[in-house]
């Protein structure tokens, strides 16, 4: 049973130094299979496929890190 889902942000992590800040927190994260920005993307993507981990959880991490984070709706 496939229970993903993939969330959708529009971020603030303009270029690989700003993703760098963020990798290792989103690469230990429970509950993340892949992440992925696309910093070519005027709105800088974030994508994330989730195997657990929630809208807000993953919210929280980027914001920790001192980046904007809201879903893309």
């Amino acid at each position: 049973m496939d229970n993903n889902n993939e969330f959708l942000f529009k971020t603030n992590l303009n270029c690989g130094g700003c993703i760098s800040k963020v990798q290792s927190d989103l690469d230990s994260a429970e509950g993340i299979c892949h992440w992925d920005v696309d910093t070519n993307n005027a709105d800088k993507i974030l994508a994330v496929k989730s195997d657990g981990i929630t809208e807000d959880e993953i919210m929280t991490i980027v914001k920790s890190k001192g980046f904007q984070i809201k879903p893309l709706i």
